[in-house]
C-alpha cells in the first residue's frame, strides 16, 4: 500500500451518469436521523441513480454504526463490488479512523467515488494516499438540507462537469496553486504521524470545524505548526467553524482571533468565510484536485483535470 508522498499520477473517478448505481455504507457513528437520510437517498435517486442500502447501515454498537468489523466490511464490500461506481455515506460523527487500523486498500482498484464530510475526512485523506480524488460534501443525512445550488455543484463534481468558484474573505495576499486537501480539522490533525497522512508539500489545506472552543482549536494549531506541517503548505482555506463560541464567562479568544493568530505569520494566503462545513451550506470540494487561492480576492478555484 502506498501511502506517503511523491504521487505522480493523481485519478479521478469515471463520471458518474444516470443509471450507474451507488452504495449506501455507515463507517462512522450510529445512525439515529432515519428521515433526513431517506431524503438524502431520494436526492441521489431523483438525479437518476440507483442507491442500494448496506446490509448492517443501522446496526449500533456504542456510539458506532456496528462493529468495527461490520463497517470494515461494508466499506470493503462496496470498494470489490464492480456494480457500483460510488459510495455514499450515511453521516459522520466518529469512527472512521477505527476502520483504518490494518486497512489495506484494494490493490489496482478501479476508482470510485467516496462522498462524506466530516469524521468521513480519515477515509478520504487516506484514500488520497492512493492517488484517488474523493469528494468532501454533503452526507445523507445532511444532503436534502442543503439549497439547491450546493445539490447541484455535488451532482456536477460526480458527473465530470466543471464548478464555479467559492468565494470567501481575504486574509492575505498572493495567490497559489496546490493540490486541495479538505477536511474536518480534529480528524485531520488525529492523521498526522500515521501511516494516513498524505503528503502535504505543496498543498492548499481547507478546514472546517464544529463545537470546538477556541483553544481546542488553537491546541490543534499549535501542533500543526509544531510539527512543521504549515511550513509546507501553500495556502489555507477556512470554511465553518460553527457552534465554536467559548463558554459564557470564561476569558478566552474568539474562534476567528486563534484563527488569525495561528496562520496570519505564515506568510501563505489564506482565505476565511468560504461556504462549507456544518450548520450551513457546504459546498463539495474535490479531495486531492487541484485548485487556486487568492488571497487578495478571497477565491477558490477548482482547477481542470489534467
Amino acid at each position: 500500500m502506498y501511502a506517503g508522498g511523491g504521487l505522480r499520477v493523481w485519478r479521478y473517478p469515471p463520471p458518474l451518469k444516470p443509471g450507474d448505481r451507488l452504495r449506501v455504507v455507515a463507517p462512522s457513528g450510529a445512525l439515529r436521523e432515519l428521515e433526513s437520510f431517506n431524503q438524502g437517498i431520494e436526492v441521489w435517486r431523483n438525479w437518476g441513480f440507483g442507491v442500494d442500502v448496506s446490509s448492517g447501515t443501522r446496526e449500533q454498537w456504542g456510539y458506532l454504526a456496528g462493529t468495527d468489523a461490520n463497517r470494515q466490511h461494508q466499506l470493503g464490500h462496496a470498494l470489490a463490488d464492480p456494480t457500483y461506481q460510488g459510495i455514499l455515506c450515511a453521516r459522520g460523527g466518529y469512527g472512521g479512523t477505527r476502520l483504518l487500523e490494518g486497512w489495506q486498500w484494494p490493490e489496482a482498484m478501479s476508482p470510485k467515488w467516496l462522498i462524506g464530510f466530516s469524521d468521513i475526512t480519515s477515509l478520504l485523506w487516506s484514500l488520497g494516499t492512493q492517488g484517488i480524488v474523493g469528494v468532501h460534501g454533503p452526507l445523507l443525512t445532511t444532503l436534502a438540507a442543503e439549497p439547491e445550488w450546493s445539490q447541484q455543484r455535488l451532482k456536477n463534481l460526480v458527473m465530470g462537469h466543471g464548478l464555479p468558484a467559492l468565494h470567501g474573505e481575504g486574509w492575505s495576499q498572493g495567490t497559489v496553486e496546490g493540490r486541495l486537501w479538505p477536511a474536518n480539522l480534529t480528524v485531520a490533525t488525529h492523521l498526522l504521524g500515521t501511516a494516513h497522512e498524505p503528503d502535504l508539500t505543496g498543498a492548499i489545506l481547507a478546514f472546517e470545524d464544529v463545537t470546538e472552543v477556541p483553544y481546542r482549536i488553537d491546541r490543534m494549531l499549535t501542533h500543526w505548526r509544531l510539527a512543521g506541517k504549515l511550513s509546507q503548505v501553500k495556502g489555507v482555506a477556512l470554511g465553518r467553524f460553527s457552534r465554536c463560541e467559548p463558554p459564557d464567562g470564561v476569558p478566552s479568544f474568539a474562534v476567528a482571533e486563534v484563527l488569525r493568530d495561528r496562520l496570519g505569520d505564515l506568510g501563505i494566503p489564506v482565505v476565511a468565510n468560504l461556504p462549507f462545513g456544518h450548520d450551513g451550506d457546504n459546498a463539495a470540494l474535490p479531495v486531492g484536485a487541484m485548485a487556486r487561492l487568492d488571497g487578495s480576492t478571497g477565491r477558490l478555484e477548482i482547477l481542470p483535470a489534467v
